[in-house]
């Protein structure tokens, strides 16, 4: 009964709300900005020293240009590099930081698909979600490390107990916001690229083609930080409506992005 109580209040305080995300959605992330973008710095600056930059010009210019686009919705100054990789990868780290793989590059077809996951990966920092995980984290191993005190699990059995419980955190808890992100920094991605004039409807088409490319070796969604490719499509498709009419106001001031591979 005791066990049953602590949990409860570890769980309650996991989901104390000490922030609003863009979208509105309540979070927990309670570490210092200061400090999240000066780890986004120094990672980068070691991505950069270990990972090959590309000098493709053409590829950097390219880019460059539909990063630009997507930053003047945010602001900011952002370092953009692109790297000598084949994987289909791109990320956005805290401090302004955005990297984008030749892989990925290689595989869009047009601008716009470039620009959904650009505005996605800039979603994440937006949304601060590096900061809401770690925040979670700590909060979650604080939790553990007082339960395991208090229960003192010292046979076989009661360690067990304590490794299926820290199996259930993960699932039940840490994964599912990590899949809130991404279905959030979609939202995110989606609005600004619309704003910033690149076809959002582009978005779709460049998941079903990552969908091909995994070739089905996605893991099951309970499983997964990234929602299934079906439902990141439906949920993309379910805020179009919004997002073309952005797209058509940012065509009509003007906004025509011609960002060419």
């Amino acid at each position: 009964m005791f066990t049953k109580k602590l949990l409860t209040v570890v769980t309650s305080c996991l989901l104390v709300a000490c922030a609003t995300s863009p979208t509105g959605r309540s979070q927990i992330a309670f570490m210092p900005d200061a400090e999240m973008n000066q780890m986004g710095m120094q990672a980068f600056g070691e991505l950069k020293k270990t990972k090959a930059v590309s000098r493709n010009t053409r590829y950097k210019n390219f880019v460059n240009c539909i990063a630009n686009h997507i930053i003047r919705q945010v602001g900011g100054k952002w370092e953009v590099v692109v790297f000598e990789d084949k994987s289909l990868n791109a990320f956005a780290l805290p401090g302004n930081k955005i990297g984008v793989h030749t892989g990925l590059v290689n595989m869009v077809d047009n601008q716009h698909q470039l620009a959904a996951v650009i505005g996605h990966e800039v979603g994440h920092v937006m949304a601060k979600h590096s900061n809401e995980r770690m925040s979670q984290e700590t909060a979650l191993k604080q939790g553990m490390g007082i339960l395991g005190a208090v229960v003192a699990p010292q046979t076989a059995i009661g360690q067990l107990g304590m490794s299926a419980l820290g199996i259930g955190a993960q699932y039940g808890i840490l994964l599912p916001y990590s899949r809130d992100h991404e279905s959030e920094s979609d939202v995110i991605g989606l609005d600004l690229m619309a704003k910033a004039g690149f076809d959002p409807r582009q978005s779709t088409v460049l998941w079903q083609k990552m969908s091909r490319a995994s070739q089905g070796q996605q893991p099951p969604e309970f499983m997964s930080t990234h929602p299934a490719h079906d439902t990141r499509i439906q949920e993309l498709n379910s805020n179009m409506p919004q997002a073309m009419q952005k797209y058509q106001q940012a065509q009509a001031a003007g906004k025509r992005p011609n960002c060419r591979k």
